[in-house]
């Protein structure tokens, strides 16, 4: 050991060697450490002192009292680089994420803080200009940066100014991507602060082009890519991962994504997106999310042909080969990352989709967004709707275009609702919705050729081929599209709504915006300007007979965010439905009438961390309700519980 300006360096050792509390080993090469203040559980074992980042290890077993046993570090000038408390936002330290890998066994030294020209290029803790005066001395900063000293606002503010000069969507999109992947702190800060004007761009509609042109703008890896060819070998790809503390993990394959079809290992553009709402929107640490794609091939003929893509070049696995490795990815997941990982299911095919979610929802803790998710934020916007316009749900026929994942989702989840307020059978429900497929109108005699998860909406009645004729028919209050093409809400089939309702309830969901089912103004000008209209994606104002009409937008990031952090903070070892009623409930309670007398049947997303808390809150509360929580005791007040667990992106002081 050395001492340099009183902090203490480890030099390089050659050997592994064996910590005497814990027994585990050290097989990478020590390299020069600094110091971070440190914090222990009362049980002796060798802890992990680090924001969550997986680089800052400790010097020496621990005592009980969390102090370490080196003689070397018990001074107080041990640490050469500290995070300041006060600096970190978010409340205490109760999410753990100065103590993200606490509870692992490790080692009783460890690999170096970055200091210098690394410091400013690990994303984890680089502050650019940010750094002061005192951090460039300290971190031997002097010179490799500019002489000046701003302010996080500032950058933010600077950086906003350049993404407005962008024309093209997809190049804030990248901008944006290259911004995470150096300054992650800077992103999220940016994102939350200007969440309205930047989500459409981090995620629905810019991320399925990004998607489609996912080869040609790859730059950096980011997430996990686990392919055909790690079969046998999934434990230790996760392995790989630099990260053990992982709460939520969100997996494609890539077969569906948005309306867009198979983009095969280009999907990995929804894991990515989905998880930087986790964190902005619901407060998840980065570092506790994963993003997974899982690569069986694609039967996109283009991507195999393109010589950009960066996926198997070979048409998609299914059957027994593709159960095989996706049973092998969830029990890795499961021994490796542990029982209360969050296993979000996203742009899966309807055939796997469902299966995925019944196999592993009674062994795993999942969700499958497009099914789950879409669900509970329709069921938000209605029952907020028929809050203000009067009536219940059960009062309502509703009709869908689309009986696939979203469309059968929501429908299940319209009628659990119907049934607990109602108070009548869930099957009895059901016969309040109607659905149309590519082939019609569901019913009875079509029994035999439905796939299973159509059957529970096949209702006698004579077949209807059309849409607007279905419309004329059933006489339904509520219109949804789910069905992932555009324009399929024609001027017939909008007028047909408007003359049977004096306010029609209009949802076109479909992703992205080149696929919603009609434009907002297109459903406010054929309505009369009476349509309650939401989309998937976002649309501008529209303006009607001198009247500015919003439309709202039933973006799934409302619901998510909010459950995930649910989930986590009370420990939930299973979803269960209520939960995801609990979520609705708290979603459609936040909508105000000011929120109504313009046209929204949701909140603005500038609130949406305090949502999320909400629902966040309530989700965990159904938990503990249910008996599937298991972080006791339960705490008092569960929305400043959540609103604590919230990850900040401030800027921390380091000495």
């Amino acid at each position: 050991m050395i001492s340099l300006n009183g902090s203490s360096f480890l030099q390089q050792q050659q050997q592994p060697s064996i910590c005497k509390s814990c027994g585990t080993f050290d097989e990478a090469r020590r390299s020069p450490v600094a110091f971070v203040t440190l914090r222990s559980k009362p049980n002796g074992r060798c802890r992990v002192a680090s924001d969550g980042n997986g680089r800052v290890l400790v010097d020496g077993a621990l005592n009980e009292d969390g102090s370490s046993s080196s003689s070397s570090s018990s001074s107080s000038s041990s640490s050469v680089l500290e995070l300041d408390s006060k600096s970190s936002g978010g409340g205490p330290d109760v999410y753990g994420e100065d103590r993200a890998s606490e509870d692992q066994l490790v080692t009783p030294w460890a690999v170096s803080v970055a200091s210098g020209y690394s410091l400013l290029r690990d994303p984890h803790h680089n502050k650019a200009l940010a750094f002061s005066e005192k951090e460039r001395d300290a971190h031997y900063l002097r010179g490799l940066l500019p002489p000046v000293v701003v302010s996080q606002d500032l950058q933010v503010k600077k950086i906003m100014h350049s993404l407005r000069q962008y024309q093209v969507p997809l190049q804030k999109y990248m901008a944006m991507t290259d911004l995470q992947e150096t300054n992650e702190r800077l992103f999220y800060k940016l994102l939350i602060d200007h969440v309205e004007e930047l989500l459409p761009v981090v995620y629905t509609p810019t991320v399925g082009e990004a998607c489609q042109k996912y080869g040609s703008i790859f730059r950096r890896p980011q997430g996990l890519f686990i392919s055909l060819k790690e079969k046998g070998k999934i434990l230790e790809v996760l392995k790989n991962w630099p990260q053990r503390n992982i709460q939520v993990i969100v997996v494609t394959d890539g077969e569906r994504i948005l309306g867009l079809g198979d983009l095969g290992c280009q999907g990995m553009g929804i894991p990515v997106g989905k998880l930087s709402l986790y964190t902005a929107l619901g407060g998840v640490r980065p570092s506790a999310c994963l993003p997974v794609t899982i690569d069986v091939g694609t039967n996109n003929e283009n991507l195999l042909k393109d010589e950009f893509y960066i996926g198997l070049r070979q048409r998609r696995a299914t059957g027994e080969e593709y159960d095989e490795l996706l049973h092998e990815f969830m029990t890795a997941v499961k021994q490796i990352f542990g029982e209360k990982v969050l296993i979000q299911f996203e742009d899966f095919a309807n055939h796997n989709a469902f299966e995925l979610l019944e196999k592993y929802g009674t062994t795993h803790l999942v969700f499958n967004d497009d099914i789950q998710g879409t669900a509970s934020v329709v069921l938000a916007g209605l029952i907020a709707a028929l809050k203000f316009v009067g009536g219940t749900l059960a009062d309502q026929r509703f009709l869908f275009l689309g009986a696939g994942e979203a469309g059968t989702g929501i429908a299940e989840l319209m009628a659990l609702e119907m049934s607990k307020q109602t108070n009548v059978p869930v099957e009895e429900a059901r016969k309040k919705i109607w659905l149309v497929d590519s082939k019609g109108l569901i019913v009875n005699s079509r029994w035999e050729s439905l796939q299973q998860f159509k059957k529970p909406w096949a209702h006698e009645h004579e077949p209807i081929n059309e849409l607007v004729d279905a419309v004329k028919v059933i006489k339904p209050t509520v219109l949804i599209g789910t069905s992932g093409v555009g324009r399929t809400f024609t001027e017939d089939v909008v007028e047909a709504m408007a003359a049977l309702n004096d306010k029609p309830i209009i949802l076109a969901l479909s992703n992205p915006t080149s696929q919603s089912e009609c434009t907002a103004e297109e459903a406010f000008k054929w309505s009369q300007g009476r349509a309650i209209f939401a989309s998937g994606s976002p649309f501008d104002p529209v303006q009607y007979k001198g009247k500015t009409l919003v439309p709202g937008q039933a973006n799934n990031a409302y619901i998510f965010p909010g459950l995930g952090l649910g989930l986590i903070m009370s420990g939930a070892i299973r979803v269960h439905n209520d939960m995801l009623l609990a979520a609705s409930e708290a979603l459609a309670a936040q909508v105000t009438q000011e929120n109504f007398d313009k046209g929204l049947i949701f909140p603005p997303f500038t609130d949406i961390r305090k949502i999320s808390a909400q629902i966040a809150a309530d989700v965990a509360a159904k938990a503990y309700e249910l008996g599937l929580a298991t972080r006791l005791p339960q705490p008092k007040d569960l929305v400043k519980y959540a609103e604590s667990c919230m990850y900040s992106p401030t800027y921390r002081s380091y000495r």
